[in-house]
């Protein structure tokens, strides 16, 4: 079973107020989104669009809620803008985490993504951008870059591949995989993502469990991925229909994940991360459901 001495449980606002679509939650407050996780049993969570910009404020916020930062998404153009500017950027997220305590940053390349795109089909039309052999040396020597400044300050640099993005494959995570230092760059892994690109996440697992820095636990109603390919949707509308939800309430078997996990000894965070539309999904109610679902199947 994992081990609550060395992995935590946090839950991502995205199922309050969406990063992307902020009017989907806009009536959620930042207090009313971490007091709730608190409500549903978790110690942790990422950082979302209505969180404090002072890292002090929102440090004190958390402690009154016996709540921490795990992490947060950090969007890197590595393929589109200069190295130094990309950096520096890097830099400043850094300060901020360090400012709140956390040592994980997730790292998703946004040159050419067309995950925040409403008219883009994000299943069919080969609209995702496909990198070129210069392309994967300048993303991966990015990568490189910024994670050794990542180790150099206590953190790990943990790669988020993404639908609409230009590491969502498998056979895209194994090229980035096999081109970046591993003291460096990690792996975020995320169930929900691998199962909607049409992957084995269990086999993704299995490969790169001893580089895996973080987990987004993400469950999938594989019906809606269905509709999402036949009916050309974007990924914020398969969003917005649904397409995700939290563990146990999806078609992801979650409990290999959990078994090869604790057999590698995984230590971190397993946070719960199903952007869905408050409206339709109460984010406390789903987010008690997570939290039993957890207990039941890891013991946490």
């Amino acid at each position: 079973m994992l081990d609550s001495r060395y992995v935590n449980l946090g839950i991502a606002p995205i199922g309050w107020c969406n990063d992307d679509m902020p009017e989907l939650g806009a009536e959620n407050t930042f207090r009313q989104t971490v007091s709730e996780m608190a409500l549903a049993g978790f110690t942790g969570c990422e950082i979302g669009n209505k969180y404090p910009s002072d890292p002090a404020e929102l440090k004190r916020q958390l402690d009154l809620r016996g709540m921490r930062i795990a992490s947060r998404w950090y969007s890197s153009f590595i393929l589109t803008r200069p190295m130094e500017e990309e950096e520096q950027d890097f830099i400043r997220n850094l300060d901020f985490l360090e400012a709140v305590g956390a040592s994980r940053i997730n790292v998703s390349e946004q040159s050419y993504s067309i995950q925040g795109k409403t008219d883009v089909p994000v299943l069919t039309g080969g609209h995702k951008h496909v990198m070129d052999d210069a392309e994967w040396d300048r993303f991966c020597a990015g990568l490189n870059r910024l994670g050794k400044i990542a180790v150099s300050r206590g953190f790990k640099l943990c790669y988020h591949h993404h639908m609409g993005t230009v590491v969502q494959t498998s056979a895209e995570t194994d090229r980035m995989m096999a081109n970046t230092d591993p003291k460096c760059v990690f792996l975020c892994y995320d169930t929900g993502h691998f199962t909607f690109a049409g992957e084995d996440p269990l086999a993704m697992l299995q490969k790169y469990v001893d580089r895996v820095g973080h987990v987004h636990l993400k469950d999938m109603r594989l019906d809606v991925v269905k509709k999402v390919r036949q009916e050309n949707w974007s990924f914020l509308r398969a969003v917005r229909e649904g397409a995700f939800t939290v563990p146990g309430d999806g078609n992801v078997d979650f409990d290999p994940v959990f078994r090869v996990l604790s057999d590698a000894g995984y230590q971190g965070w397993l946070l719960v991360e199903a952007e869905q539309d408050p409206a339709k999904a109460d984010p406390l109610e789903y987010a008690i459901k997570a939290r039993h679902y957890i207990r039941e199947h890891t013991g946490l």
